[in-house]
């Protein structure tokens, strides 16, 4: 029995007197010990406990002890901790000793323990152990068990079978029959212990039982390797369930049999570093609630360093600006997501004071990138005093933020009328999930110390200063910058130090959650010129955060910060100094920095709280060294197997292979030894350590406890010549090795996991591309792929919880390390319950949904996997030439790394990898770095130095070590410098190279001549160069013969070694060009296996080929090692000789390789060829195309001259070729269009090559089957937009119903009784849509008068103006569609919604877990509330009036009609180099010119029946019935309606814009008629022109800048073919309107009649019909439908009419079977704007319609007038009558009494200038004015957008007035005059005349709710009362941003329009005309110094009457009293004297 005992003797020095306990842990099975009652110093336990294990104990595993205070009540308290590695155990099998514990600061304590261990381990037995991972007990149930176990995962545990009261003396937990009856709920996998490599789960195991020879030699357990099991499977053909197998995948490296070799990488160059453009627009739309009294806002936008303004608006806190900006970037794409744009408030800026920020609002651009569309619409970001974060809002502003990269297109939601946005609330410009009130807190960065930096000083200047002072200093003074939301915080600068402490930490003040994604810590050097990067650093919050209801705040370390940069050498002119500013991948290990990130809340309530946002420095206390973990030796170990493809240009120098971990190994330029001489070691761990043994100097290291010194470094080696451009080394049997120890914080932890999460990514990622390439190439039963993939993924995220879980308690583990754990297991087991669950759902028709699901999974696996806290440096592999480096491979150091469980291992740890070495920095760009400078076959081990026993197990066997000379023989210890192989196998190796396609176009024709390079090994052999084509058939057999391999048969089977394809160009002069590479693995035949099925001939396969990051074609091959065995070659299977005479000696592709052909039959349709440039200077004149295909072809006639007509005068030819059977190895077809020149030179004019033919196959129709497929697909196509107008289309009832009716008559009812309106039953054309005809209302104007009482949606016009034909034109109809556009995008994301939601609910529904419940009722909660507003939409729906509509498309008609190619596809011919940029973005720039034609391919023979049909002209093959391609007249209407979002082109931002429109040699300039300052024009023109197709078709259509001197600059344009839109059956020509009328706004615009165009459309397609029937019915082939029969001309007649049904039958034309499809309706389209220099970004979008008319046909009517509504005229009369309350401001000049002189101002938004008075009210003692004043506001207004119109010049120098668009809003504002100072401000309201409360009746009603409620208020509009009279208030905001009550105002408003106004004019003020009496004010509003009496009266009296009342009163009584006391002695002594 294998058993670890430990005896726990005594605890010493405790404190105190109480009650003990202690818990001793191993392998996460804890055990109790009894209570050491009342015991005092020492505590005597002396308990033994004993855990039975099942695999061996390893070095590295912990034995964790803790000792608590015990007690009964309370829970215990933890004194300190012991832990200790089992190292010494495991080797020498017994220990006793006395250690002290550690408490929780990883402090030690005076307490210590005393124990003693033992080990034993018996072999051949296997043992049980208690920990869920194996258990050998009988398998009952197939292999599946159920246990007990103190639980791995604490919060599920699944019961306890040992209390943990009492110690387990080797008892094995008890099993409980029930716990097999939850196996099932909560199915735990049972894994195999780890005894073996693989991991074999229990449940795998259900169906193959493994025979008893499988136990490996008896002494490990029975574990198979899950690899080998598979393997075993697939040779015996086992029973493995489908779901498991996986199928060879196309790319074929990347599938990997056995794991001694790893994949090796196919994207070659680093995509990152390269600058690429952007735009970021921004709209600043309007400013609310500012804060602060009477202010002039200007809105400044910042990007990174560019700074914008907006105008400024005088005297407002609620600005409306709608000004658009634009930034062009040009740089890498993460430095634009780290630009911070800030969006600030400046009030009173002028060009003199800088203005008062109000506030501010921060966000980086990655933050709008990564939102839905790149961009935010409409939303309102909230204001923020960086200066006061006591403050809360400081105001909202209203802006569209959207970021454009290279290829991006931005939908624009609608820009037609907006109903303003009023909810702030619910659109704030937040990201989704972060919460609207947001905190204030604080970023604490502290900054330890570094370590490791190079010299950044030349020591030419050190050494004069060390003569001159004698001392020696470190050449760096580093200091630490952090970069945060736009803040810089700096620490002190350390001068002279290699090894900088800092201790300070950087405080950032910012709101959280931070709209800013990174934190940028750099270490710079000080310097006097300028200070240089050594290493850059970001933090990504979102990665040391997680926002969840678990969540945890941002925190990070103490941990250090591994910085790469450029190479170590110290440079003046550092040429990748960009590496270390962060750009790029590093090329070398720069330094390491301990840092840590903590965050904050502030509770900003608090008093003594900094209320600034200023970055602050502060010092901060040492931590300790163990802190960041226990400093453990490590060790690297590397062999070069093979170095091969060394570019030749350094190839004639030796070379020699340098590998470094950090500054390990570095030999050139690694440490810098620190001068300062504070070199005391303490207990050999510290740091300094390394500067001894990197210096491979000291020779006595090597006898201390056997050390060895560091190789690590290869001998140098000549190269030996390989081929032309390469070479190679020669090692062939001798492998040279190298080996570094090297000493880190063990923080392997961290990798593990990372590890463990990226193998689960991996594999999931190498299923999905399986799945997707089943998918393509349309195999069966993708979906079990699927399931076996999900499996594949819930197990492994078991396994991962499983694992994870060991590590709770390790030295130097941080907050973030235990949160990340807590939060990666939450998150693994809910994707593994998801994936389980979404197992189940997987279905053949939900495999795509699930499919991207399950990419979602792959995402957030990758997102996991990324470690923010580094360990362990990258190791770097340098090649090095004449001590110079060359170039370099960079690996992550968690890939090799070892350990003891498989999954935990790196992906590359113990072996082989292909490794290509590339050049450093910015020479690794472009063709450089497409170039490989070296291939390595490269093995690495980097693992804990006592883990060294198993290095070399990875590597292929049959080698010897060869040790270092100088170790002596004792030392067994020592790694080899190299490795002998003696064992080698023979191999003929053939590459069978069929063909490639799509090549890269390397020659300046547009073609390449390529030929194909193969390594393999040592050897290289090409293929033949095939001139002048992109798809080479090469049909070639490259044999290598004896190419010779080291190591095992067996091993090399598994794994052979890769093979390199390099396809290049060859070039006439020069060498030959690189195209691309690509990689494969050969099928291997030792000599003892049968050539045969299934394995051999082996098959093509499809292999992809980059160049850089980008595609450059695919490689049809395959590739066959066979093994020469004893006979010689002879056992080979024979090759066949060359078999092509003319070829000479190349060998074909043998028989069963090649693919089997058929004969098929090719036919071309030749129609033109288009916009063909010069060539050479020299015009195309006699062009020709030729088609090849499989090396047949056919050649088109001459095009006798191509300016006269560029159309072919045969139309059809045809030509046989043999193809493959399989339809994916299809050869492409290349055209090439030649010009003939004189004496029979024919030039290359441009080339295409079709990819794939499977579009043009020609599968017969089935006569039985009318085409309901396509009817259905358009159906559903169309649908979506179509529903929900004012007239349904189609709707839903539709396709149910008549699709599954048989073929007969099928009526579809199109109803015109107008009562019935209801979508969902009938499809109905509404009748009453036409506000002209006069139906008969019956119920409908009963349903009216219900309507009109409801209360109508904001916005929505009046039922009772039910629109008037007279006031309708073309822009209601316009405005009309764009709301039902609108709408029905709203519903389509409702829509969306649902299905997404009831997709969480059923994944939430049938996984247990609680946790995914809780998330989809979230969402729920939020996706209801979307619902709920769109619902809200839906319900108001039917007030709109009804107005005829049209389709107004939010993308181009071509889109939406695939290009109109349905019979005539255009293809591009390319000439020219392809562009390297980015996914060849340049390609635009290589077309010249463009073939129209089309082909057919069909297998021969073809069926009869085609052929026999009536009608049938062979000479035109399959292309029956298609129009002549005679020159045609046409006349072309193009209607601009308006543009939007035009890039700005004048230095204002702003720009004059006019319309050009191209046809051919017409050209029609609009120049006069630019529109003035505007990004947003409306066009409103039409334009004819006359032209002639073919000659001329492509239309252009281009907006330019007008400008006063200089060239007028082009903004964007667009190109419409005109052609393939005339010619489309979709009849592109004119579109159908949805109704027919002759005279009004939607009066028909075809010159044919729809009757006309029905019968012309059924006579073209042979269908029958159309047949009119009484009772308003048509029948067309077997469709019946009905509509109206009569309609109105203008002077109210009615005729009867068959238009209108008609006019039906084309509105469903899609319906009609087999001909049938969606005809073109009235439309307006919407096209984006582009710019040839600026390719791919859009310039803004133009929308506009095209009309075409064939001048042989009558000519149509005139064009309609879409010319821009003119503004109506409009005088708004304001009279104010009287103020009320109105608060008192200025004290009496003598009573020091409060009061006001109140005067009113007033204007209209926008015209500020135009500001009007009323008189002042002076002395107003109570607050009451009285006025009797009138303002008036003349105004231009648009009914339709419901804006206000002004033109006025923007300044003094402008040359023409700007028009403006504005809000119609009425502010009032009640002052204060004053004499001397400036009049004070008392306050304002503002009214939106379209809907503002009504007034209050009285003063008293009045109230501050009527603003603060306004949303719940019923409002009124001005344009719909025209006189409104009530009160209104006045409100200002005081010290606390509350808002007050400061007035109250009553006031009339009266609008009338112009003409009324000239009618009954009024005059201002109280003038005549209309003139109004003069407020009866109180006298003393008159001067008081001109009747002093009268106001002293009036003062006095009127404020003090009754103080004077009484002190008359009182002195009456004492004038009383004092008469009386005067009189009375008279009286009394009359009374006495009784006188």
């Amino acid at each position: 029995m294998m058993a670890l005992m430990v005896h726990l003797k005594t605890v010493a020095h405790l404190r105190g007197r109480g009650d003990r306990i202690a818990k001793v842990t191993f392998r996460g099975l804890p055990f109790y010990s009894r209570v050491a009652e009342n015991c005092d110093d020492v505590a005597h336990f002396n308990e033994t406990f004993r855990w039975p294990i099942a695999s061996r104990l390893d070095g590295n595993e912990m034995l964790e002890i803790q000792v608590y205070n015990y007690s009964k009540v309370f829970s215990n308290r933890l004194v300190g901790t012991f832990c200790m590695v089992l190292q010494k155990v495991a080797e020498e099998g017994h220990l006793e000793l006395t250690d002290t514990l550690i408490d929780d600061n990883n402090a030690s304590i005076k307490t210590n323990v005393t124990i003693e261990i033992r080990y034993q381990s018996m072999d051949g037995t296997v043992g049980v152990w208690s920990d869920g991972e194996f258990l050998d007990v009988p398998d009952d149930r197939d292999g599946m068990f159920a246990f007990e176990t103190d639980s791995l995962l604490s919060g599920q545990s699944h019961g306890s079978g040992t209390s943990p009261g009492r110690s387990l003396q080797g008892s094995i937990p008890t099993f409980r029959k029930e716990e097999e009856e939850k196996e099932d709920e909560n199915v735990t996998n049972s894994f195999g212990s780890r005894a073996g490599k693989g991991v074999f789960s229990a449940m795998k195991l259900g169906k193959i039982k493994i025979s008893k020879d499988d136990h490996k030699k008896g002494d490990e357990p029975a574990i198979l390797d899950m690899e080998d099991l598979d393997r075993k499977a697939m040779r015996l053909a086992g029973s493995l369930d489908p779901d498991t197998i996986s199928l060879a995948s196309v790319t074929a490296v990347t599938t990997n049999v056995s794991n001694k070799r790893s994949k090796p990488d196919i994207k070659m160059e680093p995509s990152s570093g390269r600058p690429v453009d952007y735009q970021i627009s921004i709209t600043v739309v309007e400013a609310r609630q500012l804060i602060g009294l009477n202010m002039d806002p200007v809105v400044c936008v910042e990007i990174g360093d560019d700074k914008k303004y907006t105008s400024m608006k005088e005297s407002t806190n609620c600005p409306y600006y709608n000004e658009y900006f634009v930034f062009d970037f040009h740089v890498p794409p993460h430095v634009m997501f780290d630009k911070i744009i800030k969006l600030s408030v400046i009030h009173s800026k002028n060009l003199l004071r800088s203005g008062t920020l109000v506030g501010t609002f921060k966000m980086d651009v990655g933050t709008v990138y990564s939102q839905p569309e790149h961009q935010f619409y409409h939303k309102w970001a909230i204001l923020s005093d960086p200066d006061d974060i006591t403050a809360g809002c400081k105001g909202y502003i209203k802006c569209d933020i959207a970021v454009v990269g290279k290829g991006d297109n931005i939908k624009t939601p609608h820009k037609a009328n907006e109903t303003d946005e009023d909810d702030i609330e619910g659109n704030l410009l937040l990201p989704e999930g972060i919460p609207a009130e947001r905190q204030w807190a604080r970023f604490y960065v502290k900054i330890y110390r570094a370590e490791g930096l190079p010299k950044m000083n030349t020591s030419i200047m050190a050494n004069v200063k060390k003569a001159f002072i004698g001392e020696n200093r470190d050449l760096v003074d580093p200091y630490v910058q952090v970069q945060f939301a736009g803040q810089k915080g700096k620490t002190s600068v350390q001068k002279s130090s290699y090894e900088p402490i800092w201790n300070e930490q950087i405080v950032f003040t910012e709101l959280f959650p931070p709209l800013c994604k990174r934190m940028k810590v750099q270490i710079r050097d000080s310097d006097k010129v300028n200070d240089v990067a050594i290493g850059t650093h970001f933090v990504d919050l979102r990665k040391i955060s997680n926002d969840g209801d678990k969540g945890f705040l941002p925190t990070m370390g103490p941990a250090w910060a591994n910085m790469y940069g450029s190479t170590r050498q110290y440079t003046l002119m550092d040429e990748h100094q960009d590496l270390n500013e962060g750009l790029g991948e590093g090329v070398s290990f720069r330094a390491r920095l301990l840092l840590s990130v903590a965050v904050e809340i502030l509770d900003t309530t608090a008093p003594e709280i900094m209320s600034s946002t200023e970055v602050q420095v502060e010092g901060v206390s040492n931590i300790s060294e163990s802190a960041t973990g226990k400093i453990d030796e490590f060790f690297l170990f590397g062999s070069f197997l093979e170095a091969t493809m060394i570019d030749r240009k350094i190839g004639d120098k030796t070379i020699s292979f340098e590998i470094t971990i950090g500054n390990y190994g570095n030999q050139i330029d690694g440490v810098s030894k620190p001068s300062s001489a504070k070199k005391k070691k303490k207990d050999g761990e510290n740091e300094e350590e390394e500067n001894e043994l990197i210096q491979n100097s000291s020779e006595d290291e090597a006898d201390e406890e056997s050390d060895l010194v560091s190789v690590s470094c290869t001998p140098p080696m000549k190269p030996v010549i390989t081929d032309r451009n390469y070479f190679h080394l020669p090692y062939f049997a001798k492998k040279p090795c190298v080996y570094i120890k090297s000493w880190w914080q063990d923080q392997r932890r961290r990798l593990y996991n990372s590890n463990m999460m990226d193998k689960i990514a991996d594999k999931l990622e190498e299923g999905l591309n399986d799945v997707q390439e089943v998918i393509k190439t349309e195999k069966a039963f993708p979906e079990r792929r699927l399931r076996g993939v999900l499996e594949d993924l819930s197990i492994g995220c078991s396994r991962f919880v499983t694992l994870a879980n060991k590590d709770v308690n390790q030295a130097g583990r941080t907050k973030l390390d235990r949160e990340r754990l807590k939060s990666c297991m939450r998150e693994m087991d809910s994707m593994g319950q998801q994936a389980k669950q979404i197992r189940t759902q997987v279905k053949k028709n939900t495999v795509r949904d699930k499919l991207k699901l399950v990419q979602n999974f792959l995402q957030k696996l990758r997102f996991l996997a990324d470690e923010p806290q580094h360990s362990i440096p990258d190791v770097f592999v340098w090649m090095m030439s004449n001590n110079k480096r060359i170039a370099y491979a960079r690996i992550p150091s968690k890939d090799i790394l070892y350990s003891i469980v498989d999954e935990e291992t790196g992906k590359d740890c113990g072996k082989v990898k292909a490794v290509f070495l590339k050049l450093p920095g910015k020479k690794g760009f472009g063709p450089a770095g497409w170039t490989v400078q070296a291939k390595l076959e490269l093995y690495l081990w980097l693992g804990l130095n006592k883990q060294r026993k198993d290095f070399l197990n990875g590597l292929p066997n049959g080698f010897e070590e060869i040790k270092a000379a100088q170790a002596g023989p004792g030392l067994q210890s020592v790694p080899p410098v190299s490795l002998i192989y003696n064992m080698k196998q023979v191999f003929q190796l053939r590459a069978h190279m069929y063909q490639a396609r799509s090549l890269f176009a390397a020659d300046s024709s547009g073609l390449s001549d390529p030929f194909a390079r193969v390594f393999f090994s040592t050897h290289s052999q090409v293929t033949e160069v095939l001139s002048e084509t992109l798809c080479p058939t090469w049909d070639q057999l490259l044999v290598f013969d004896d190419v010779e391999l080291f190591g095992e048969a067996s091993e090399l089977r598994d794994d052979p070694p890769i093979i390199v394809v390099e396809i290049y160009d060859q070039d006439t002069v020069g060498k030959a060009e690189f195209i691309g590479r690509t990689f494969a693995k050969p099928t291997i035949k030792m000599c003892d296996e049968h050539y045969g099925p299934p394995r051999f001939p082996p098959q093509l396969e499809y292999y992809q080929v980059y160049r850089g990051n980008c595609t450059a074609g695919e490689l049809l091959a395959a590739f066959e090692l066979l093994q020469i065995g004893q006979g010689g070659r002879a056992d080979l299977p024979p090759l066949e000789g060359p078999t092509d005479s003319e070829r000479g000696p190349i060998l074909p592709v043998p028989l069963g390789i090649r693919p089997v052909l058929s004969r098929y039959r090719i036919e071309v349709l030749f129609w033109g060829l288009r916009d063909l440039k010069r060539i050479n200077l020299a015009q195309v004149d006699r062009p020709r195309v030729d088609i090849e295909c499989a090396g047949r072809g056919v050649q088109s006639v001459l095009i006798q001259n191509y300016k006269k007509n560029p159309n072919f005068s045969i139309l059809v030819k045809w030509f046989e070729v043999d193809l493959p059977e399989n339809e994916l190895l299809h050869p492409p077809l290349n055209i090439r269009v030649v010009d003939c020149r004189a004496f029979g030179r024919y030039i290359l004019v441009g080339s295409h090559a079709v990819t794939s033919l499977r579009r043009f196959i020609y599968s017969t129709p089935d006569k039985t089957s009318t085409n309901w497929a396509t009817a259905a697909k358009l159906m559903n196509g169309y649908m979506v937009l179509a529903n929900g107008g004012s007239q349904p289309r189609s709707s839903p009832s539709l396709s149910s119903r008549t699709f599954s009716r048989p073929a007969g008559d099928i009526s579809v009812n199109m109803d015109s009784e107008p009562s019935l309106r209801k979508m969902d039953t009938v499809v109905k054309l509404d009748a009453t849509s036409d506000a002209v005809v006069k139906v008969d209302m019956t119920e409908e104007e009963s349903d009216k008068e219900k309507k009109k009482k409801k209360k109508k949606k904001k916005g929505g016009m009046d039922e009772d103006d039910e629109p008037d034909e007279r006031v309708l034109d073309w822009w209601s109809k316009y405005f009309a569609s764009i709301e039902t556009l609108k709408e029905t995008l709203r519903a389509q994301e409702v829509a969306q919604a649902e299905a997404e939601e009831r997709e969480d609910l059923e994944i939430a529904a049938e996984a247990a877990g609680s946790k995914t419940n809780q998330k989809s009722k979230e969402k729920k909660g939020s996706k209801d509330k979307k619902k709920g507003l769109a619902a809200d939409g839906s319900e108001k729906r039917p007030v709109k009036a009804k107005v005829d509509e049209l389709l107004v498309y939010n993308k181009e008609l071509e889109s939406e009609y695939g290009n109109f190619e349905d019979w005539l596809h255009t293809f591009n011919l390319y000439r020219g180099k392809a562009g390297d940029d980015d996914e060849h973005a340049l390609d635009d720039d290589r077309i010249v010119g463009r073939f129209k034609g089309s082909l057919c391919m069909y297998k021969l023979p073809l069926s009869e029946e085609i052929t026999r049909e009536a009608g049938f002209d062979p000479n035109m093959g399959m292309f029956q019935s298609i129009p002549h391609n005679d020159p045609i007249n046409v006349l072309v209407r193009v209607y601009v309606v308006r543009a939007t979002d035009l890039h700005p082109a004048d230095i204002n931002g702003k720009a004059d814009p006019y319309v050009v429109i191209k046809l051919g040699k017409s050209e029609v300039k609009d120049k006069e008629n630019y529109i003035s300052k505007q990004l947003n024009p409306v066009f409103g023109k039409s334009f004819d022109i006359e032209a002639t197709f073919p000659m001329e078709s492509m239309l252009t259509v281009s907006v330019y800048d007008w400008d006063l001197v200089g060239t007028d600059d082009l903004i964007g344009e667009t190109k419409i073919d005109l052609e393939n839109r005339f010619y489309s059956k979709y009849r592109a020509t004119c579109g159908i309107s949805s109704n027919y009328s002759v005279h009004g706004y939607n009066v028909w615009r075809d010159p044919m009649k729809p009757s006309q165009i029905l019968a012309k459309l059924c006579k073209e397609g042979k269908t029958d019909g159309p047949h009119y029937g009484p009772g308003g019915k048509v029948k067309v082939a077997n469709r019946i439908f009905m509509g109206r029969t009569e309609i109105e001309d203008e002077n109210g007649l009615k005729k009867q009419t068959e238009e209108h049904l008609a006019l039906t039958v084309l509105n469903h034309w899609e319906e009609i079977p087999r001909v049938g499809c969606k005809l073109v309706p009235e439309h307006v389209e919407t096209r984006p704007l582009l710019n040839p220099d600026k390719p791919g970004i859009e310039q803004g979008r133009i929308e506009m319609w095209v009309d075409m008319f064939p001048m042989d046909m009558p000519a149509p009517g005139p064009a309609i007038d879409i010319s821009p509504r003119k503004p109506k005229s409009f005088e708004l009369r304001v009279v104010i009558w009287n103020t009320d309350d109105v608060i008192l401001e200025d004290d009496a000049f003598m009573t020091g009494e409060k009061m006001s002189d109140i005067y009113v101002r007033g204007w209209l938004k926008g015209q500020q200038e135009d500001k009007q008075d009323t008189d002042v009210h002076y002395h107003s003692l109570t607050g009451e004015g009285n006025f009797n004043w009138r303002f008036v506001f003349p105004f231009d207004y648009l009914m339709a957008e419901e804006k206000i119109v002004i033109s006025k010049k923007e300044s003094m120098f402008s040359w023409d007035e700007t028009e403006y668009k504005i809000p119609p809003r009425l502010t009032l504002q009640v002052w204060d005059a004053d004499h001397f100072s400036a009049d004070d401000f008392l306050g304002a309201i503002e009214l939106d005349l379209n809907r503002f409360p009504r007034g209050a009746k009285t003063a008293k009603q009045c109230s501050l709710d009527m603003i603060r409620n306004e949303h719940e208020l019923p409002t009124i509009s001005i344009f719909k009362q025209k006189r409104v009279k009530g009160w209104w208030p006045f409100v200002a905001r005081d010290e606390n941003d509350e808002m007050e009550l400061t007035g109250k105002v009553e006031a009339e408003l009266h609008l009338v329009t112009a003409e009324e106004a000239e009618k009954s004019p009024v005059g201002l003020g109280r003038n005549e005309p209309d003139p109004l009496e003069k407020p009866n004010r109180p006298d003393t509003s008159l001067m008081w110094f001109l009747s002093p009496l009268k106001s002293i009266r009036y003062f006095i009296w009127h404020n003090y009457r009754w103080l004077i009342l009484k002190v008359l009163g009182l002195i009456l009584l004492l004038l009383m009293l004092g008469l009386f006391l005067y009189s009375i002695p008279g009286y009394l002594v009359k009374k006495i004297l009784g006188a």
